[in-house]
């Protein structure tokens, strides 16, 4: 057992933990904090992604002894978020979602793809969606509405200016299917 000390979703948190636990199993056993999922237990899938010290990381792979004097946020951490605001609204209007199990996880990578690269074309959100894994979307309602979401939090950018195709085109297969 170890001493643990670290924020999570902003609040301080001590405890002592087994040394092999995971942080993905610590924030939902140990905190009750379901919206972090774990699916592969190998950091594949993405379902575990939280964001430490405002990085996504895969909380399966990544044990809490790790996370000494760190800032952990999970997607319940991000409730009040400008950002995760618009994403929501965004993800409801495409129809990016439809079982859930991936919706959290892939809403934090889409508000990092955003933080780094604002409205970013829909060829970068695909190769930043690499390592998140849905089964049941085909993944174009969640480029339509990454892409939307970050024309609408970026009006002046260029890529801004291709959302609205985008948002059209995802409409059309989605309709399509």
């Amino acid at each position: 057992m170890i001493d643990l000390s670290f924020t999570l979703n902003g609040a301080p948190v001590s405890q002592r933990v087994e040394d092999r636990t995971s942080l993905a199993d610590l924030v939902r056993e140990g905190h009750g904090l379901t919206g972090t999922h774990v699916g592969c237990e190998h950091g594949a899938c993405g379902a575990c992604t939280v964001l430490v010290d405002g990085e996504p990381a895969r909380s399966c792979i990544v044990l809490a002894a790790m996370c000494e004097g760190r800032a952990v946020t999970t997607a319940e951490g991000l409730v009040d978020d400008p950002v995760m605001a618009e994403l929501r609204r965004q993800f409801h209007d495409k129809h990016a979602l439809q079982c859930g199990f991936c919706t959290p996880a892939m809403m934090i990578s889409a508000r990092d793809i955003i933080a780094r690269h604002g409205a970013a074309a829909p060829a970068t959100i695909r190769k930043e969606l690499a390592g998140q894994i849905c089964r049941c979307t085909g993944y174009a309602p969640i480029v339509a509405a990454i892409a939307a979401a970050g024309a609408a939090l970026n009006p002046s950018s260029d890529a801004a200016a291709a959302a609205p195709h985008v948002a059209a085109t995802a409409a059309g297969a989605s309709d399509a299917s």
